[in-house]
């Protein structure tokens, strides 16, 4: 049917025939992506969970050369289980929010040892998991077990609240949302669907300027029908990120490598690499204050400018020192006291802001 034989049907509410176009849809126009399988089949539970755990806050463009990566390496959940952790957490360097990594590691141990090297196959035994919550466990059932889960993330959300015209915002509106798409999830093929929905989110039903003239579904969108798609989901204006300041002491080797330390277990980038600096906090230290934490007695001097980064919850803004020459590998730098460590400044990931 054409675009503009479809802009003349009269509105269909969103049902069983709405899933159905879309697995229509699905099976001609999905996504080629690693981790999945061609529609009716049951993909591997553990390329579902490493691609999910990897896409959280993470677009599929920046995962896929990770996930390849990984799966070539650990290409099992009991090879991931085996690595260091180290090893995991330098694998990951580059994807942030480290949490995720830790998590993962723990995970695959506990399905490694506790469960024979099965993920099982149920929402509710996902979510006693590490790093496994509501969203990540639905998908997994879903597209690896086939239940008739409802996984409902970001493109999830706003392909719902255009179907039925929600107009309470968002994050007010997010329990809703996940009710209406569960009246959707069909008994039989839950995960093509998931991945259906996953993929008009992407590619068609997109958060500015919906192609609502190409959408398999256009017929059954109360939005479209009313001429308010674009402007939903509605959202509650985002209170101003607080910001938090600090010193970084960048001591870099003639020979290439720079001084480090290791970050906290717990916490922000916990148990991931940093070059040494002041604590984040919510004014500037005077200078001479932060230069008591510099880790080597050297010339300190202050780079014009700042370094910005902006994480999820807060803005970062960093004042750098690197010292006024290279360090000589002498016993002084070449052997720094703990919690110091020296490594090569281009063979080391670390977070990078």
């Amino acid at each position: 049917m054409t675009a503009v034989a479809r802009k003349q049907l009269p509105l269909r509410p969103a049902g069983p025939d709405t899933v159905d176009a879309l697995l229509a849809w699905y099976d001609e126009e999905r996504r080629d992506l690693p981790w999945r399988v061609a529609p009716g089949k049951r993909a591997d539970p553990y390329r579902v969970w490493l691609s999910e755990i990897m896409l959280q806050q993470t677009t599929v463009k920046a995962v896929i050369p990770f996930y390849l990566r990984f799966l070539a390496r650990w290409p099992t959940v009991k090879a991931l289980a085996a690595a260091p952790l180290d090893d995991v957490l330098a694998a990951w360097a580059g994807l942030g929010y480290y949490s995720r990594a830790r998590n993962l590691h723990k995970c695959a141990v506990a399905v490694a040892e506790g469960l024979g090297g099965k993920f099982p196959g149920t929402v509710a035994e996902l979510q006693q998991l590490p790093g496994i919550g509501p969203y990540t466990a639905a998908a997994i059932a879903a597209i690896a077990f086939g239940e008739a889960a409802t996984p409902v993330d970001g493109n999830i959300e706003r392909v719902v609240a255009r179907l039925f015209a929600v107009r309470q915002p968002l994050p007010a509106a997010k329990s809703e949302l996940k009710r209406l798409a569960a009246t959707l999830t069909p008994a039989r093929r839950a995960g093509d669907f998931a991945q259906a929905m996953m993929d008009l989110g992407a590619g068609i039903c997109t958060p500015r300027r919906p192609s609502c003239l190409v959408c398999p579904v256009q017929q059954d969108c109360a939005a479209a029908a009313h001429g308010i798609a674009a402007s939903l989901p509605l959202r509650l204006e985002r209170t101003e990120r607080p910001q938090r300041v600090g010193f970084a002491f960048v001591a870099l080797r003639e020979d290439g490598h720079v001084l480090l330390r290791k970050r906290p277990e717990a916490g922000l980038l916990g148990g991931m690499l940093e070059v040494p600096g002041t604590a984040w906090g919510d004014l500037l230290p005077p200078a001479k204050e932060a230069l008591r934490s510099a880790p080597l007695r050297a010339d300190w001097w202050a780079v014009p400018g700042t370094v910005v980064h902006v994480f999820t919850h807060f803005r970062l803004e960093l004042i750098v020192y690197p010292p006024a020459r290279h360090l000589h590998p002498a016993p002084t730098a070449a052997h720094p006291p703990p919690p110091f460590a020296l490594a090569h400044a281009r063979q080391t990931p670390i977070p990078y802001l």
